[in-house]
């Protein structure tokens, strides 16, 4: 992420006062919560929930600002990749729609923020 869109991840999705993270870790912490949130909300069966609203938006706003920094013309990465995230999120505001129909809907954005803080964490590791 360019540094604009960190800081707008930063103040949005975490308190960093306790830890210096990288860009890559603020990422990987914010998919993290945004996950955790997705997972806590399906163990509530049936329609629309609360729990499931605030999860659904969180995730949605998290996978914006991806959007949004991938969109940049100062981001660095490779246009195709570039592209195949912004698919990706594209995905998540259509699947996140099903979600706040059916619960059972959330397992596939579940499995793609998992997806990518894998390779988050892979990446680190580099």
């Amino acid at each position: 992420m360019n540094n604009s869109n960190t800081a707008l991840a930063q103040a949005t999705y975490g308190d960093t006062s306790q830890t210096v993270r990288s860009d890559r870790g603020t990422e990987y912490q914010a998919f993290a919560r945004a996950t955790n949130m997705l997972a806590s909300s399906a163990a509530d069966p049936g329609p629309l929930n609360q729990k499931c609203a605030e999860a659904v938006h969180f995730n949605r706003q998290l996978w914006g600002i991806l959007a949004a920094d991938v969109a940049s013309d100062e981001n660095q990465l490779p246009t195709a990749l570039r592209a195949q995230i912004l698919s990706i999120a594209n995905f998540v505001w259509q699947q996140s729609s099903k979600a706040l129909n059916d619960t059972k809907s959330i397992a596939p954005l579940i499995d793609v923020n998992k997806t990518i803080m894998r390779g988050l964490r892979d990446e680190a590791k580099v």
